[in-house]
């Protein structure tokens, strides 16, 4: 198999999906390609992925490689990160036989992934679970020392405008799933009208459904410029020490913003500014709840999610996979019952109608004539 065309690459995928044209050839540094990246990349409609890194290093079985494949985009792993530096951010390339080729020059080769393969280093993967998840727990133990904060109530909450007593609010992390939950639970959005605060990239994954954020949340690193813009009020989560590193990108875009110096994700703080603001329910989208997640997302523990969990789960109520468990698909049957109940009333006001019944019989008397009976 050839593919030539245009690659282009950057180190953080996130901003990589951000510039890719249909059709281009995406090179990424990615050791275990996740399922939120390879989405990413599916919806950037990419002709072929090129990586760098091991897309399954064999620590815990990721998906992104396999979504990939279903997608039809084939994936070459493992080029190297010489191949990766030699490449031109924007280029020509040419890859055949394994190998990526710019300018006539052989940059690096490596294995094009197929269904066996993939599914084999999977299987590997899966074996490992034990001893990742032993790392995973006693990583979570010590950080929950450090983090313990977030449940006894020593943050310094930042002063906001959006108010948050006695409302649902409703809060969207761009992770698994979250488009499928986010088009189940439209109606409530319609109906409740909850107030919506986007972390990072949720505020985007609202704006895809054409729903006006009224609070960004987040490091500000993997938002849009035009949902900062879009005039939502921004909280930019800062290091415990108050660096916040995301305030100069606001700043660079003249746009306001106060920080929340807190550990933790971002998801997490989000959570408790709006328990710490009384909210009445919180309603949780493609947030981050087990081992898998927090391995994909790069993060050795969880202790801050299980702590934020532990305080606000009286009022949370998470979305996530709601997907899988609904589906609001129509059966024959019921269009058919449908169309039934409709036409009962319009039967019955015809039937009260002198002319209906008079029509009724002259085509009657027309078909006894047709097939002369």
């Amino acid at each position: 198999m050839e593919i030539r065309g245009t690659a282009r690459k950057d180190r953080k995928t996130k901003d990589l999906v951000k510039k890719l044209q249909p059709g281009e050839i995406a090179v990424i540094n990615h050791p275990d390609l996740d399922q939120v990246a390879a989405e990413s990349l599916i919806k950037a409609h990419v002709r072929c992925v090129v990586n760098a890194s091991p897309s399954i290093t064999g620590r815990y079985p990721n998906l992104g490689p396999e979504l990939l494949l279903k997608a039809g985009i084939p994936l070459l792993d493992q080029v190297g990160a010489d191949c990766f530096d030699a490449l031109p951010e924007v280029g020509e390339v040419l890859i055949k036989a394994g190998g990526v080729y710019h300018q006539d020059q052989l940059l690096g080769t490596g294995p094009m992934l197929t269904a066996e393969r993939i599914e084999q280093a999977t299987a590997e993967a899966k074996k490992n679970l034990n001893q990742e998840l032993a790392k995973f727990i006693q990583n979570t133990l010590e950080y929950a020392l450090v983090e313990k904060d977030l449940v006894l109530g020593g943050l310094p909450l930042p002063p906001i405008r959006t108010d948050l007593e006695k409302k649902q609010v409703l809060i969207v992390v761009r992770g698994q799933n979250y488009r499928d939950d986010l088009k189940i639970i439209r109606s409530y959005i319609h109906e409740v009208k909850p107030v919506l605060i986007g972390v990072d990239g949720g505020a985007d994954a609202l704006r895809e459904f054409c729903l006006q954020p009224d609070l960004i949340i987040g490091d500000m690193d993997s938002v849009s410029d035009q949902a900062l813009l879009s005039g939502a009020e921004l909280v930019v989560h800062a290091y415990p020490d108050g660096n916040a590193p995301g305030l100069k990108r606001l700043q660079e875009l003249n746009l306001e913003a106060v920080t929340f110096p807190a550990p933790g994700t971002s998801e997490d703080i989000a959570m408790i500014l709006a328990y710490e603001k009384g909210a009445d329910l919180i309603v949780a989208v493609g947030t981050h709840s087990n081992m898998i997640d927090f391995l994909e997302k790069g993060r050795k523990g969880m202790a801050s999610t299980f702590l934020v969990r532990l305080k606000v789960g009286s009022i949370l109520v998470d979305a996530r996979g709601v997907s899988k468990l609904y589906h609001r698909g129509i059966k024959g049957g019921q269009i058919f019952l449908i169309c039934l109940a409709a036409f009962i009333p319009l039967f019955l006001v015809l039937s009260l109608n002198k002319f209906f019944w008079d029509w009724i019989r002259l085509l009657w008397l027309k078909l006894r004539f047709l097939l002369k009976i």
